[in-house]
């Protein structure tokens, strides 16, 4: 996002907390019109063999894994002291709580019939403490908190996957979420859902700062860099996970396509994470990325790995991970505008601002084909390729749309910045951003490689996933059952597609 964002819930305008389940999605067809490059249409090809995905979502679901009792602020809230871990490996929680004990209870989330997770640990009851206040570094305004670590917890059987640890406080005095991502040791063969943990604290306003706002509002107050070494702030403490993620990953899952799981820090640490997989998911919100990231998903595009932008504004700010009292990676750096002040700049490191912007500028369009255009708008979708494979099922004609669909941010193929040859344009949808007329675009290109690269155009892509009824009432942004039954239908195809 290029402004300032002072209320996020007012100019996302997310929806609170987890939305109804989503309902089943219709069967494929075979598209009417040619199918991209790469092979045939997805609805003509066998169903994937089982997998471990859909053995795991087979098990019986806990659908009571929500929060029911938030409470009052400060009753109970956490951190890990990790962001991912391979199964096995233990994380340390530091919580700060006003009651004299809670518990913690591990839900991974999928599907699971419908239920969304499933209950796959649960601790004692444990001491509670109240922790000492945070601190915030003069020179980056980064906030500090050195909280004890509370409890220990072992992954050990825990299966790969998104997490959720809901801390409990004594007498229903309040609840909070500590997310988790179990990665997988190997994605080879496997859909790579990638948790945009790095945007989730750009944004997580906890203690009074984050990447756009301080105290008294706005850029010339914000942090600098961010830590992980603190709880994530509104509500439930999920992050942007259940907002901007959890709706595809119940989908992904519900389809029972082989899955593996990783961080955006994770896939800037291996090279050799993303080998041999078949695709690899950017999700709702996935704004900042380092510049080893980056490398890394061009690499495997180059080898074959088919990518998904299901969201906008993706790999927009240049970042760079360093250490916390806690280890590595634990601190997203992004100075932006003041860049040059930046003591790693001037040691030598990637200037930490927009990848379209010098020093060593590199518009992300080059690897997702469209590019990052505008903030705020709310506009229909309106289909321009009903043909394609990826419409199969939906029963869109040309010129269908779909109001609210998009927004808040979005994204355009953009001849002026450098683009793939070879995109096809599947909807081109009118927008106006502060009064300047433009469109917003879902698109796809073929890699050399054979690999596809599609991209929705749309921050509320995956928010959309959750529409079931009627757009009034709690319909998220006011997009109805329609444009949800639309979405869903899309995001299979492209799922099974990128899965063969």
């Amino acid at each position: 996002m290029i402004l300032g964002a002072t209320g996020r819930r007012r100019f996302l305008g997310l929806a609170a907390g987890a939305a109804a389940s989503l309902t089943a999605c219709g069967p494929g067809r075979t598209a009417a019109g040619p199918a991209a490059p790469g092979g045939s249409a997805a609805a003509a090809a066998p169903s994937p063999a089982p997998s471990a995905t859909a053995a795991e979502n087979a098990r019986p679901g806990n659908a009571d894994w929500a929060i029911t009792n938030a409470g009052p602020a400060g009753a109970i809230e956490g951190w890990a002291d990790r962001a991912s871990v391979l199964p096995g490996e233990q994380v340390g929680l530091h919580v700060s709580t006003t009651a004299p004990g809670f518990t913690v209870t591990a839900y991974r989330m999928g599907w699971y019939g419908g239920a969304r997770a499933r209950q796959v640990w649960r601790s004692g009851r444990l001491p509670g403490a109240k922790q000492q206040p945070f601190t915030v570094d003069p020179a980056t305004r980064t906030v500090i908190t050195s909280w004890s670590r509370s409890t220990a917890v072992d992954t050990i059987g825990w299966p790969e996957g998104c997490y959720l640890l809901r801390l409990d406080a004594d007498g229903g005095a309040g609840q909070r979420y500590v997310p988790l991502t179990v990665r997988s040791r190997s994605t080879a063969g496997t859909t790579v859902v990638v948790n945009a943990v790095a945007t989730w604290q750009a944004y997580n306003e906890w203690g009074g700062y984050n990447l756009y706002n301080g105290p008294s509002g706005g850029l010339p107050t914000r942090s600098y860099q961010v830590s992980f070494d603190r709880p994530y702030q509104y509500d439930d403490g999920a992050g942007l996970f259940l907002v901007y993620e959890a709706p595809l990953v119940a989908l992904a899952e519900k389809l029972g396509i082989p899955l593996s799981y990783a961080t955006c820090i994770d896939v800037a640490a291996d090279p050799n994470l993303l080998h041999g997989a078949k695709a690899a998911l950017s999700l709702g919100h996935d704004e900042y990325w380092s510049p080893e990231q980056r490398a890394h998903f061009t690499a495997a595009r180059d080898a074959g790995t088919h990518l998904a932008i299901l969201g906008a504004n993706c790999c927009f700010r240049r970042v760079r991970y360093e250490p916390s009292p806690t280890g590595p990676g634990r601190t997203v750096v992004c100075w932006k505008g003041a860049w040059k002040d930046d003591p790693g700049y001037k040691a030598g490191h990637p200037a930490t601002t927009d990848f379209r912007s010098p020093p060593g500028a590199d518009p992300e369009s080059s690897l997702l084909g469209v590019i990052y255009d505008g903030y705020p708008v709310d506009a229909p979708y309106v289909v321009t390729a009903p043909g394609h494979w990826l419409f199969a099922g939906t029963g869109a004609k040309a010129g269908d749309s779909f109001p609210h669909l998009v927004g808040v941010e979005y994204d355009r193929v953009n001849p002026s910045y450098p683009t793939p040859h070879g995109i096809e344009v599947l909807s081109h949808s009118p927008v106006v951003c502060e009064g300047r007329h433009s469109f917003a675009d879902t698109a796809l290109y073929p890699a050399g490689s054979g690999a596809l690269v599609f991209a929705t155009g749309t921050m509320r892509w995956v928010e959309s996933l959750e529409a079931t009824g009627p757009a009034s009432g709690s319909a998220i942004h006011g997009i109805d059952g329609r444009a949800g039954a639309f979405t869903r239908q899309v995001t299979e195809n492209l799922l099974r597609r990128f899965a063969q």
